[in-house]
Order: structure tokens, then C-alpha cells, then sequence
């Protein structure tokens, strides 16, 4: 069941953890002293054996190097306790700090800021502080990359041309509806997603580099006696007969020299025919033999979390075969790094055929899964992803699951809609958004249009990912979506600020003419230019974007754009944030239908000149 008082959750979950860490760390000192205890017991009765003979001190000896043995395997063990209970304590101290506002712990994603995007710069969905920010939580850079992908692509964008959308409009409900019920279940798996994110505090695996190397790995040229039957009989008859050789030099006249003619031969050929296919191994796979055994780690965590839950037996099958291929390669990598022990290399080789059989185990490996593997890094990328959004939810209960309606109009009906950013500050609004209709805010500055535009594009967003959104209630049908309301210059490439709105105006056109529905958020068209210029130059651009199958919400402090409301279709709507103007101005943040008629600026500059002269500001200072 999903905890509504957060901070006492973590808080005590730290606790805890805190409490075994101190329990663990008491242990590995008692460990390291019975080490040095049992090491210096068994040297001085070896010492003593020597000196006085007898046959108890061999024995203590021997009890002692086994109680040596036993307490290294213990340390071991308890050090690797301590790592993972470090780890989930981290994962619940990284959360106590996002309750308070801090998300320094967490990747804010800003290689995937971009101002050209149809909406993700204008919405704040990636960089500081962003939602990205807020939600990222990834283990895995494919799994950030994933989040990504999710929180910038819209159902309309994988819907191709507009005469496919009514037909696969209700797969995609059907999708998202699916997600938000896969979400629900991880957000209420609070163990699963803290023993998942706990493998960030061990490094970021990178997915790219274990893809590529993957690739590299695959078009590797196999030699013939990698799958070659015949060469496994005789590897194992060259074994056998080493072996008999052995035994009649030991038990018959046959001369020593022969066991060793035939190990040096055995090790120079095993060598001759191995050593630059395995460099070819060591060269491609070496690069990502940490990054393997993250994903083996990965896929362990998932499999006991599904075989716990008792999850049908496919998904069961399909999990272990992943582990299987992520831990049978990291066994294969493994042995290439022993390979760098030189006497164990040819000990390895003589007795074993031991590079012989690396090589073998490689090709089965290949030929098994190296065709699936892609997959299964799609398939822990994905569920990174979803672990970082489930958790999201879990922190923020006060979140509703939006309705998605099945429409080819733009329906958007929000009752108390509020930003997610804003918390328990944020001030609700009721508003709804009819198809092909545009509606015109007016307000003073820092009233709260700006706020008001984002909540309904960042809402849209979280809604189309499956979810919930801050409202009392949403619902919404699948459209596009498009917002200019951060546009900047581009002095490196000679791009004025208006030269940019314009480009961004045109963008928006084009993407429009390529949609079936499309809701546009602007915040002031053509800032860039003087009032009467940017009033018909907005008044022309509306009017043309009113004839694409188009609605929108536009901010603007120009009240003569207003007067739009007046056209004869009736498709121009006007709301207002409005202010209270006394010897302190009162902020509602509550959007109204109507003009607002207060402005601020010069309410507020009567005061800074007042400071000036001295006066007491009035209503005719100025």
C-alpha cells in the first residue's frame, strides 16, 4: 500500500539501514581480527610442528588455516552486505532530499535539452529542476535514455499520417491505459523499485558502450573448431592421453621427458590456435565486462521481484534465459582477464585445454543469445525507465490517473489543475479547452499565465505517459501538441530574437499542417517587435492558424488582441488573471473568463520612484 506520510517513511527506513551498516561494520572488524587470530594460530603451529614434532599441531594447524578460510569467506560476504545495504540506504536518503526540494542526486538530463523541440524546452521537461529531474531515478544510460524518449514523444507522433489516426487511436488508449496500470503495480512494489535503483550507487552502466561492444563482438570471424564436433573429440583424447602419460611416467620406466615434451607441445599448440581469436574476444568484449555484470545484477533483481510476485511462467522463462546470457558472458569475460596470469595460463592450458574450451564456450554463447541480448537491454532499459516514473508516483500521492477519451477532437477538461512543481503552493484552476476553439489570457505580470500555460502542457505530458496528473480531475483525448514561449536569439549563427520567433512561428505551422488535432501554447507572439507591429502581426498569424485543425491557449499582455472574442464564429475566448491593486498588490493566480483590467508595472515602479524623490507613492506619481 503506497505510504502518504513520506518523510517518516524514509526517515525511518534510513534508520534501519543505519542500524545494520553499524551491525555489519561491528561484524567485519571481528572478522578481520579472527583473520589475523586463525592465520598467526595455524603459522605458529606449523612453526611449533617443526620444531617439536608430534601429531596434535599438524592437526591445529590444519583447523586453523580451515577456520582461516571460513572467516575470509564470511568477510566476504558481510563486506558485500555492507555495499548493498549502503546502497539502498543511499536510495532512501536520495529520497528523503527530493521531499525537501533537493534533486542534486539525481542526473537532470540536460544532453537532452532542446530548443527546437515541439514542446519539451518550453515545458521544462529536461535540464534543472526539470520533471526529467524529478523523475529520473535510471540505473542505466539506456534507461535514461529511454525516459527521455518517453516524456518527449507523444502517442500523435507514432500515429504517422493523419488518416491512420482514428483507426489506431484506440491501440494507443489502450496503451496507455495498459501503462498506467503497470505503473500503479511498480509505484505500490516499494522493495522491488528501491532493490532496482540501487545499482545506481554502484555506477552508471553504460548501455551504449555494452551495445557496441555487443556488435563487435558479433561480427567476430569464428574459427571452424569452434563448433567443430571432430575438434571436441580430439581436444578431449589430447586430455586423456596427457593424463595416461602422466600415470606410466609415475608407474612404469617411461622417461619423465615425455609428460613434459608432450605438455609443452599440447600448450604451444592450444596457444598457436587460440591466442588471436581471444584477443579478437578480449579487444571487442573487454570494454563492458563491468557493464555486464551490472546487467547480470539487473536481471537477477527483476527475476526474483517476478518470481516473488508469481508471475506468469513466460515472463519467468524469458527473465532467467537473460540472466543466464548476461552471466554466462561475464564468466566468459572473467576467464579472459585470468588469462593475464601467466602461470596460471599454462597450467590452465597444459592440464585443461583451457583457452581451447574459452573459445568454445564463446561460440555456444553466440550462437544461443547474442541475437536476443539486444533485446533484453531493451527490455531492462524500459523497465528502468518505469521504475523512475512509478516512483514519482509514489512520492507524489496527491496525483490523480487522467481519462483518456477516444476522439479525433481535441478534448481537454481539467477541474483544480495545478503545476507539479509548485507542491502545496500551487493554486488549482478549472479549464477547458474545446476543439478548433482559441483562447486568449490576459494578465498582469507575475499573475501567473506563464504558470497556467505550463500546467496544462506538463499535465498533458505526464497524462500521455500513463501518469497521474496534478488535478482534481483530466480528461483528455490524444493530440499533438506545440508551445513557443521561451525563444531565443542565436547570435553564433546571426539569429535575432525576432528572426527566432519567427522561425518558431513557422516550425509550428508546419508541424500543425502535418497533425490531425494539435493544441498550441503561446506565451506573447512577436515580443520581438513594437506594439501596433506585434498586435497585427498576431492577429494575422491567428487567424491563419485558425483554419488548421488547430486549438490553443495564448498569453498575452496586449488587451487589444482581445478583442478577437468579437469575430462572428465565436472560436476566440477570453480569460484573464486578474490582480488586486492596493498599498500591496494581491495575486490570485485563479484564471476568470473576462479582460483583465489591472496592470502592475507601473503600480510597482510608483514605488521605486518613490524611493527616489522621497514621496509617498500615489495614484498620480508617476
Amino acid at each position: 500500500m503506497m505510504n502518504k506520510d513520506l518523510k517518516p517513511f524514509y526517515e525511518h527506513r534510513v534508520a534501519e539501514h543505519d542500524a545494520v551498516l553499524s551491525r555489519l561494520r561491528r561484524r567485519n572488524r571481528l572478522f578481520l581480527a579472527a583473520q589475523l587470530t586463525t592465520f598467526a594460530a595455524a603459522l605458529a603451529a606449523v612453526v611449533a610442528f617443526t620444531v617439536y614434532g608430534g601429531v596434535v599441531l599438524p592437526v591445529l594447524a590444519v583447523l586453523m588455516t580451515g577456520a582461516y578460510v571460513a572467516c575470509r569467506v564470511w568477510d566476504g560476504h558481510n563486506s558485500e552486505q555492507i555495499v548493498l545495504y549502503e546502497s539502498l540506504r543511499t536510495v532512501y536518503a536520495d529520497e528523503l532530499k527530493y521531499l525537501d526540494g533537493d534533486f542534486s542526486s539525481f542526473d537532470a538530463g540536460t544532453r537532452y535539452v532542446n530548443p527546437s523541440h515541439p514542446f519539451t524546452f518550453d515545458l521544462d521537461i529536461f535540464g534543472e529542476s526539470s520533471l526529467f529531474h524529478r523523475i529520473n531515478r535510471t540505473v542505466t544510460t539506456g534507461g535514461s535514455d529511454q525516459l527521455a524518449h518517453f516524456l518527449s514523444t507523444l502517442p500523435s507522433d507514432e500515429m504517422g499520417e493523419k488518416e491512420m489516426f482514428s483507426s489506431k487511436s484506440p491501440h494507443f488508449i489502450e496503451k496507455i491505459r495498459c501503462r498506467q496500470e503497470e505503473l500503479a503495480l511498480l509505484a505500490a512494489d516499494e522493495p522491488f523499485r528501491t532493490a532496482f535503483m540501487a545499482h545506481r550507487h554502484r555506477g552508471m552502466t553504460d548501455t551504449a558502450t555494452v551495445k557496441a561492444s555487443l556488435a563487435a563482438v558479433g561480427a567476430i570471424k569464428m574459427p571452424s573448431y569452434a563448433s567443430s564436433s571432430l575438434a571436441l573429440v580430439v581436444a578431449w583424447l589430447l586430455l586423456g592421453g596427457f593424463f595416461v602419460i602422466i600415470m606410466l611416467a609415475v608407474c612404469t620406466p617411461l622417461p619423465s621427458s615425455v609428460p613434459v615434451i608432450w605438455a609443452t607441445l599440447q600448450l604451444f599448440g592450444v596457444l598457436i590456435i587460440t591466442n588471436k581469436m581471444l584477443h579478437s574476444i578480449a579487444k571487442s568484449g573487454g570494454k563492458f565486462a563491468k557493464e555486464m555484470k551490472a546487467y547480470e545484477s539487473i536481471a537477477l533483481t527483476m527475476l526474483r521481484d517476478r518470481r516473488a510476485d508469481g508471475e506468469n511462467t513466460a515472463a519467468c522463462n524469458r527473465l532467467t534465459e537473460a540472466f543466464s546470457a548476461f552471466s554466462s558472458l561475464r564468466r566468459i569475460l572473467d576467464g579472459l582477464d585470468r588469462r593475464g596470469n601467466v602461470l596460471g595460463l599454462v597450467l590452465f592450458d597444459v592440464f585443461l585445454l583451457s583457452d581451447f574450451f574459452l573459445v568454445r564456450r564463446f561460440a555456444g554463447w553466440r550462437r544461443r543469445y547474442a541475437a536476443l541480448v539486444g533485446e533484453w537491454i531493451d527490455e531492462v532499459s524500459r523497465t528502468d525507465a518505469l521504475v523512475s516514473m512509478a516512483t514519482f508516483i509514489y512520492n507524489e500521492p496527491r496525483a490523480v490517473r487522467a481519462e483518456i477519451a477516444h476522439s479525433i477532437d481535441i478534448i481537454y477538461e481539467a477541474e483544480a489543475l495545478c503545476h507539479p512543481f509548485l507542491g502545496a503552493k500551487a493554486v488549482p484552476n478549472d479549464f477547458t479547452v474545446a476543439d478548433g476553439h482559441y483562447y486568449i489570457v490576459t494578465g498582469a505580470n507575475m499573475a501567473g499565465k506563464s504558470t497556467f500555460l505550463r500546467s496544462l502542457g506538463v499535465n498533458y505530458v505526464l497524462a500521455m505517459n500513463g501518469m497521474p496528473v496534478f488535478a482534481r480531475r483530466l480528461r483528455v483525448s490524444i493530440f499533438s501538441l506545440f508551445s513557443s514561449m521561451r525563444t531565443a536569439d542565436d547570435l553564433s549563427r546571426g539569429i535575432s530574437y525576432f528572426n527566432a520567433e519567427l522561425l518558431r512561428l513557422r516550425s509550428l505551422i508546419d508541424h500543425c499542417s502535418r497533425q490531425t488535432r494539435t493544441l498550441i501554447i503561446l506565451d506573447e507572439i512577436l515580443k520581438g517587435t513594437n506594439s501596433l507591429d506585434k498586435l497585427n502581426g498576431s492577429r494575422m498569424f491567428l487567424d491563419a492558424i485558425s483554419t488548421l485543425p488547430v486549438s490553443g491557449v495564448i498569453a498575452t499582455h496586449d488587451l487589444e488582441l482581445s478583442r478577437m472574442a468579437d469575430d462572428e464564429m465565436g472560436h476566440f475566448h477570453n480569460f484573464c488573471f486578474e490582480i488586486s491593486l492596493s498599498d500591496n498588490i494581491t495575486y490570485t493566480y485563479k484564471i476568470t473568463p473576462g479582460v483583465a483590467r489591472n496592470q502592475n508595472a507601473t503600480h510597482l515602479l510608483r514605488g521605486i520612484i518613490a524611493a527616489i524623490t522621497g514621496n509617498k507613492p500615489n495614484a498620480t506619481t508617476i
